[in-house]
């Protein structure tokens, strides 16, 4: 394999050689879809359902998204957090960027930017024990734990300080992105000076959430900088060992980010006439509940009738067409919620809806298809003409 080998989703598979080692870790983190060959030590690889980057020891596999302008990535990677801000002149990356190097110049740029002023402080909730008294006296500890003795005193108090929960996100985010191989220069040195000013911040430790933060006129100057460290902190990060080699990488799950997108630009839509819309929806396909199933997304009157069911599918364009298993998929939830339409939205072009009528069945199974290439306000008015679609009065009668 060459030290850094460059996949497109979608593209053909390309034949490499690689080490047992190498091929035991690419398919043990279903990175990309490998598939071996006659010929001992050669491998067929192709892009998966996953972007991002991954080394291998000295070797670098870059995995690259199908949609070419990455300011539309970016927009579809935050919509679902903040459907307002992400827009083309919010990031400005360029073609012939790569997605995560380009992403931490951004965020180290936006980072940089919010706290040239001095990190944002705040006052955060402390409980301690003490020699001395300072702020309240926690009673009820001081007497079953300490036994009423006077000193050491359990308190708990108000500091004012920079370990609060804005700059915890900051901090992760970078930490995180400078995991990334093929950093430039500039962005590299620019997360470390973040890195050195966090220093008062505590660490987050691997393996637990992100802490939430909420908008405010406080912190109203770190608000771009937190949105992007949100999408910084959705991808799948990992550090393992196979064998003698270290792997590390940093990845997106490209059909999350269009279920989410969906989700959440649909149900806009659809609430904007008439209901409200659940995600997730809660199902079983039997009598006896035992076979559980969660369509993406329900639209349903405000005294709960389900009135629509949707589900996003995001696959590569294949010339045999939509896949039959979520054509069976969408007949069972029809046929357990009462519906005589179901609809299926996939990534793809601006092929028309195709409609699927069951035979012998009072069904019918509607594909729609979103141009992710377009710009975010066609994109948008796209999926408001297929709200429109489905809340026509022929397909909830």
């Amino acid at each position: 394999m060459p030290p850094t080998l460059t996949l497109v989703e979608g593209d053909e598979a390309r034949l490499v050689e690689l080490s047992i080692n190498e091929y035991e870790a690419l398919s043990r983190l279903a990175i990309v879809d490998v598939t071996p060959t006659h010929e001992a030590g050669w491998y067929m690889l192709a892009a998966g359902r996953k972007i991002g980057a991954v080394s291998l020891g000295d070797r670098h596999v870059i995995v690259r998204p199908k949609i070419t302008n990455l300011n539309r990535l970016v927009f579809l990677l935050g919509y679902a957090r903040s459907s307002d801000i992400w827009r083309d002149d919010t990031v400005r990356l360029t073609g012939a960027d790569e997605l995560l190097p380009a992403l931490a110049a951004v965020f180290s740029r936006l980072a940089a930017r919010a706290t040239e002023q001095g990190l944002l402080q705040g006052y955060r909730t402390v409980s301690d024990t003490l020699p001395v008294l300072r702020g309240r006296v926690r009673t009820g500890e001081q007497m079953t734990r300490r036994f009423g003795l006077p000193v050491p005193l359990a308190v708990e108090y108000d500091d004012f300080t920079v370990d609060i929960v804005e700059n915890r996100v900051l901090l992760a985010a970078t930490l995180r992105l400078l995991t990334i191989p093929q950093l430039s220069p500039d962005s590299r040195r620019r997360l470390q000076r973040l890195r050195i000013a966090f220093a008062d911040v505590t660490t987050p430790r691997r393996g637990q959430p992100v802490p939430e933060w909420y908008p405010s006129r406080l912190n109203i100057r770190y608000q771009n900088a937190l949105r992007l460290a949100e999408i910084v902190l959705t991808a799948q990060s990992f550090e393992q060992r196979v064998g003698r080699l270290v792997v590390t990488g940093f990845m997106f799950d490209m059909w999350r980010i269009f279920e989410d997108f969906v989700c959440t630009a649909l149900s806009e839509s659809l609430s904007r006439r008439y209901g409200r819309c659940a995600t997730q929806y809660s199902l079983h396909l039997d009598e006896a509940s035992r076979v559980r199933m969660r369509p993406d997304l329900v639209w349903m009157t405000p005294a709960g009738m389900i009135r629509a069911v949707i589900d996003a599918k995001y696959k590569a364009e294949r010339p045999a067409g939509f896949p039959d298993a979520d054509l069976y998929q969408m007949l069972a939830y029809c046929t357990v919620l009462g519906l005589k339409d179901g609809h299926l939205v996939y990534a793809k072009g601006n092929e028309p809806v195709r409609i699927h009528r069951v035979a012998r069945a009072d069904v019918q199974l509607h594909c729609h298809a979103l141009d992710l290439g377009l710009p975010p306000a066609e994109l948008l008015a796209q999926v408001d003409l297929l709200a429109e679609h489905i809340a026509s009065p022929q397909h909830l009668s």
